[in-house]
């Protein structure tokens, strides 16, 4: 794959298109309350230096849970948001996360940061927004890289690459580690940044996260949605 068929696919997804279109609302707003320079300026470094901290904690402790898949209401949420990613890890439909649970999410993590920023400038409209806007392009920078990492490119940067490596080790040897899109400070911080060679054991669980059928038999919704339990790669498997 091309740089150009890269982003010629990145583009044709309806999420991405999204979070522009919101971006471009959240400046409008900006715009027409705007907040001072200071607190723009600050409010934009703040969510851009909260959301690695966010997907961090959101991927390992909500995505990667055992307690989603228990609960009939979000079972289905579990399944489309992450399960499926990690079944067929390459699988552009659902390589990036749906829109009814990523811009809730966004927008919790940034605009009260920003709100609270600009208030102190009496302006927590202009915060909240252009923290929002930060927010948004962010989220498209780390598609943006999450599809360098799982479609057919080779990049030729040293730092993509080895995020690039990192990635595919959570996805195809440890789910349990290397959470990282962008960055791997929050690994490093929290200890669950690996190499392969530093886990010669491939998890077990890597592509069903802890779903197995011994699970499916007492929590059965994601298999039902699923068409039963899947094991082994999921290029090279049959459905049980």
């Amino acid at each position: 794959m091309s740089f150009r068929e890269l982003v010629i696919a990145y583009f044709q997804y309806p999420a991405i298109v999204a979070y522009l279109a919101c971006a471009v609302v959240a400046i409008g707003v900006f715009a027409w309350r705007p907040a001072p320079l200071a607190p723009s300026l600050i409010a934009v470094a703040a969510a851009s230096f909260a959301y690695p901290l966010i997907w961090y904690v959101l991927h390992r402790w909500v995505l990667h849970s055992r307690w989603m898949y228990k609960m009939p209401l979000l079972a289905s949420t579990w399944k489309r948001i992450h399960y499926d990613h990690h079944q067929d890890p390459n699988h552009l439909e659902v390589l990036f996360g749906a829109l009814h649970t990523t811009l809730p999410t966004i927008a919790i993590g940034v605009i009260p940061l920003g709100a609270a920023i600009g208030a102190f400038w009496d302006a927590p409209l202009g915060g909240a927004a252009i923290a929002f806007a930060a927010g948004l392009i962010t989220t498209c920078v780390y598609e943006f890289v999450h599809c360098i990492q799982h479609l057919a490119y080779k990049p030729r940067n040293r730092f993509l690459v080895e995020m690039k490596q990192r990635h595919m080790e959570h996805h195809f040897h440890d789910e349990d580690g290397n959470y990282g899109i962008t960055t791997f400070f929050w690994d490093k911080l929290f200890g669950t940044y690996y190499q392969r060679a530093q886990r010669p054991q491939k998890s077990p669980t890597v592509f069903n996260l802890g779903y197995t059928s011994e699970e499916a038999a007492k929590y059965p919704w994601v298999s039902e949605l699923s068409g039963g339990v899947a094991t082994g790669h999921p290029r090279r498997r049959a459905r049980n």
